[in-house]
């Protein structure tokens, strides 16, 4: 075990508070030198993979770091990450060797022998490292953090997280309201708040919804909520992660009421946050019933709702004087023809309007094809959002009769929305020049 005076030496050289090296030494006496690093590109390691990992990996990420995660297990959230090829994944214990052309380190584990393993192999190498367990024992510390309008906000407040995360919120408010001085008491009444985060960029979520994230005693949230938002908690929240990965993970909707009812009637203020608008395909007033039954108040705060919002970010609008006279919103997590599916796929084929697709990249194919026999044309235009209005979005082009095989060329994967209809010609005439209005009907001439 290193002498604590040498942490000091770590953090501001030359200066050891009065008495020598103490355990208890006041946090004010650590004088840090506050520095924006330029990640991007370079390899930094995570050492843990729970729930302090997952609030600190998106700020990496965004920060376009090389991220490795040293850990036997993870989160759900860290495990979609991975999988969409944000994280590389050690599935394993930390090694010393690990930190081998790192440039940064976060020692999150529970294990405090770890977390002290991984400093000690950080200093031997001149990496400045945080650890979530002991700060004295960090050479770097993680403030609290919020971006706005190309302006990072940074707020160190030694051992009082919330009065860090208080003071970073206060001149957020202030630079998008004009002023910096804070102008609404936070409400910390017990309760449930029903919050829509929005299709993923944090820039697109509401300002009352992020001031409910930061009254919050306790945030339940789901993979797709924007989860660089999380990283912004008070460490003292608690974070209950419901993740649901596509064929992975996911908690029981009856599990997560019971979740928000119980938080809340224990005198919690519960903020459930989750992607998109709660009552698009959120299950949202599920929720509300189960807080209703069991006397709980509730609020709702709505999102963007990402069925238009993906679409507009990427270019495309779901109406178009002359092209849409409507649009329909449809849940394609069931195939045609299934038992439990309420969608009336021939009756869909039959109009001419837009229609976006949520949830139905395993069943795209199937739906195409139930389309083109209700009556769309296969040289019908198709767009495919993957990861709208994240960093790595991108759109996929095709018609509904190559649908299926530009998907698996692409190698798509949730999650993405699909729209189809003469609107993805609008924005990409470029692909699908000289189509007009009418062409998606079938019998109708093709472009030549």
């Amino acid at each position: 075990m290193q002498d604590p005076t040498n942490v000091v030496r770590w953090l501001n050289a030359g200066h050891v508070p009065t008495g020598g090296g103490r355990d208890d030494v006041r946090m004010d006496e650590y004088t840090t030198y506050p520095s924006g690093l330029r990640l991007s590109g370079r390899r930094v390691v995570v050492a843990g993979g729970g729930h302090v990992a997952q609030r600190r990996v998106p700020h990496l990420i965004a920060a376009g770091a090389d991220v490795h995660v040293v850990s036997p297990e993870v989160t759900p959230a860290i495990e979609g990450m991975v999988g969409s090829g944000e994280v590389t994944w050690h599935r394993r214990g930390f090694a010393d060797a690990d930190l081998d052309e790192a440039w940064y380190v976060v020692a999150a584990t529970n294990d405090r022998a770890v977390n002290e393993q991984v400093s000690a192999a950080a200093e031997a190498r001149r990496i400045f490292c945080v650890r979530s367990d002991d700060a004295t024992r960090a050479t770097a510390w993680t403030p609290a953090v919020g971006r706005h309008a190309g302006v990072t906000v940074a707020v160190l407040g030694q051992r009082e997280p919330q009065r860090s995360a208080a003071v970073r919120d206060e001149i957020l408010e202030g630079l998008r309201e004009g002023t910096i001085v804070a102008r609404h008491q936070r409400d910390r009444t017990p309760g449930v708040v029903l919050v829509g985060g929005g299709p993923g960029d944090p820039e697109l979520m509401s300002v009352a919804g992020r001031k409910a994230l930061m009254e919050a005693d306790v945030v339940v949230a789901d993979r797709l909520a924007p989860r660089e938002l999380l990283g912004e908690l008070p460490a003292d929240v608690e974070l209950i992660d419901v993740a649901k990965l596509p064929r992975g993970r996911s908690a029981l909707q009856e599990e997560i009421n019971r979740v928000i009812v119980d938080r809340a009637l224990a005198g919690k203020r519960v903020v459930r946050f989750k992607g998109g608008d709660n009552f698009v395909f959120g299950r949202g007033y599920e929720e509300v019933l189960a807080c209703r039954e069991a006397g709980v108040p509730v609020t709702v705060i709505p999102g963007l709702s990402s069925p238009i919002a993906v679409p507009a970010v990427a270019g495309i609008p779901v109406t178009h004087r002359g092209v849409a006279h409507e649009f329909s919103v449809v849940s394609g997590h069931l195939p045609p023809g299934h038992p439990e599916s309420m969608v009336d796929w021939s009756a869909l084929g039959r109009l001419t309007g837009t229609v976006v697709l949520m949830m139905a990249v395993e069943n795209a194919p199937a739906i195409a094809a139930a389309l083109v026999d209700g009556g769309r044309a296969p040289s019908t235009p198709v767009a495919v959002v993957c990861d709208g209005t994240m960093p790595g979005e991108r759109t996929v082009l095709a018609t509904l009769a190559t649908l299926a095989a530009e998907l698996a060329a692409h190698a798509v994967r949730p999650p993405a929305i699909i729209v189809v209809g003469d609107v993805v010609a609008v924005a990409h005439p470029e692909v699908f020049g000289g189509r007009v209005a009418g062409e998606g009907r079938a019998g109708a001439a093709g472009p030549g």
